[in-house]
This record gives structure tokens, sequence and C-alpha cells, in this order.
């Protein structure tokens, strides 16, 4: 259910409270943005995501000051989009865009035990690649201890998402205007190999595509 803060009030009937849509924007995603206030000046910074069940992950390096001062019990925001399609309408009025998109609040914790910070880490890896966790080097101790991983509760979540073509006016029907949809997909390219690999790359990279 909605709370007063997630509740979509423009265009109410585009959003959505359901998990299973917040949680399937959310691991489609490959990043997201943390919004957070201090001393009165507002941030937004672009950063790395992974959901574990009820839990949102958030990456970063401890000298980051956007996870310096979220870990800190201050209230934050978070969202992700994902841009499906321009939508031109007849009159530049109606142009949209087709998205889904999710907004969460609440106050992140730091991860402070080994376990559970290399748990996360995991998450955020197989999140971005799936598979890559196994194929590569674990991290080390001294690499667990210089990053941070913030827990952010998906207790207050909500989606917003527009669908479908464009809505003209009825006046505009009749003009020779051209209208519809220009459908977006990001798609990953050949993988390019680093300086000193050899062989092909593996499965993971060479077929990698999103949900």
């Amino acid at each position: 259910m909605p709370t007063a803060r997630t509740k979509v009030k423009r265009h109410p009937e585009r959003g959505d409270y359901e998990r299973e849509t917040i949680d399937a924007i959310l691991d489609e995603s490959l990043i997201c943005h943390l919004g957070f206030v201090v001393d009165g000046q507002p941030f937004v910074i672009p950063t790395i995501h992974a959901r574990d069940g009820d839990t949102l992950y958030i990456h970063g390096s401890p000298g980051s000051r956007m996870l310096r001062t979220a870990k800190g019990g201050v209230d934050v925001c978070v969202t992700v989009t994902l841009l499906d399609a321009l939508v031109l309408a007849r009159s530049v009025y109606n142009h949209s865009m087709n998205y889904r998109s999710v907004v969460v609040l609440g106050q992140a914790v730091e991860l402070t035990d080994r376990e559970e910070k290399l748990r996360a880490m995991r998450r955020v890896v197989e999140h971005i690649i799936p598979g890559r966790w196994e194929d590569a080097r674990q991290p080390s101790d001294a690499e667990i201890k210089g990053t941070t991983i913030l827990a952010l509760p998906l207790s207050e979540a909500s989606a917003k998402i527009r669908t479908g073509p464009p809505i003209d006016d009825e006046a505009d029907l009749a003009l020779p205007v051209w209208a519809g949809l220009i459908p977006l997909a990001l798609e990953p390219a050949e993988p390019i190999a680093a300086e000193g690999v050899h062989g092909s790359p593996p499965t993971y990279a060479a077929e990698y595509e999103r949900a």
C-alpha cells in the first residue's frame, strides 16, 4: 500500500504499488540516483545498487560524501528510471515518454559485519553481470573494509509507469502530422578485451543482456 509520501499525485493512474512491479524495475536498472541534503544543500548522486529481497543495497567508497551522509541516519530518496520509448504526438504539447520508474524513501543503515558486506558486494556484482562473481578474484579484507555498503528497506516505495501511444487532443487528430512511438532499448555491443587478455569472452559477457 502507498504511504502519504509515495502515493503518486500527478497522473495517479500511472502509479503502481505492487512489490512485484517495483522489484522488477529495480532489478533491471543498472544505476540509481540517491538524493540527500547536507547543511540545507540538496544533492542527487548516481551510484550502483542491487536488491536483495526487501533490501536495497547502495555501494560506494568510504570517502563518498553521499555515503558518509546517508549512513548517518538522514532521510534519503532513491530513484531509478527505465526509458522505453519517445512518444510523438501531433501537437508539441502532448509529446511524452514511455517509462518505468521507482522511488524509494527511508533511512539507510551502513553494513559493518564482514559477511553481510561480502554478501551485499556479491549481490551488486551479480546484479550488473550475472555469473561474474565466481569467475573473478574475490575481494580481500582490505577491499571489503574499503567499501561502504548501505542497506535501505523497501518498506516505502512506489512505481510510476507510462505505456501506450500518444494521447492527442480530439481537434488534432485530423492534422497531417506523423505521430507514434520511437522505441528505445539498452543494447550491449560486442565485448572488447583488455590488453593482455587472450581467448574468447565468457558467455555471460558475449551474450550479455538486461531483463
